[in-house]
């Protein structure tokens, strides 16, 4: 991956600092990765994106270009102004976590979103006292008429994206989901890299 892109390897996390006016081009670079991805007011890490809030304030379960994501304090803090990957994405799995694993059967230590959050976040110096609820993009929950769910690989394309926009200063956060129990990164299962880019909110 060329052009600036930074990476987020697989299983793994890493954190941006956006100016409001900026964009963020989220790469689904093997197209089979979900990203997990947090948005934190950079002036007030208690205020971030909330997806309960969000999906009040969208009318719809999950967004579609245009609509704008906002925080617990429902101010607008993201818009999603490009998709390329097929507009699949969801907001209501929580992150995924040691107890999450426990539950599927591991032993032992596994990498989990939650903990991505946290290390990237102190990477660069800040910490949050909670792991909000990610807008996990490019992941494929369907849901029938009687509320049952499914976790299916997503639908994107090899290189399919998402673009950002920050309608605030904002810390947003990316985890290359490290699932490897369940098929929601691919059907085999093997989470990979991903990568983003920021710019200035011009055209890629």
């Amino acid at each position: 991956m060329s052009d600036g892109a930074t990476t987020i390897p697989a299983r793994k996390g890493k954190a941006a600092r956006l100016s409001a006016g900026q964009a963020i081009k989220v790469i689904n670079t093997p197209g089979s990765q979900v990203v997990d991805t947090w948005a934190f007011v950079e002036d007030d890490m208690t205020e971030f994106m909330s997806m309960e809030h969000s999906r009040a304030y969208m009318n719809r379960l999950t967004p579609k270009t245009g609509d704008t994501l906002v925080t617990n304090h429902r101010r607008p803090i993201l818009m999603l102004v490009e998709d390329t990957s097929g507009e699949v994405h969801d907001t209501f799995i929580a992150a995924c976590d040691r107890w999450r694993y426990e539950g599927l059967g591991v032993e032992g230590f596994h990498d989990s979103c939650q903990d991505n959050l946290h290390n990237a976040l102190q990477g660069i110096g800040l910490e949050s006292a909670e792991t909000p609820s990610p807008l996990n993009l490019f992941m494929n929950i369907p849901w029938d008429t009687e509320g049952k769910i499914d976790w299916k690989p997503p639908v994107s394309e090899p290189g399919g994206y998402v673009v950002l926009k920050a309608l605030v200063d904002c810390v947003m956060v990316f985890s290359s989901c490290p699932q490897d129990i369940i098929p929601i990164n691919g059907i085999n299962c093997t989470p990979q890299d991903a990568h983003f880019v920021v710019t200035d909110g011009a055209a890629f």
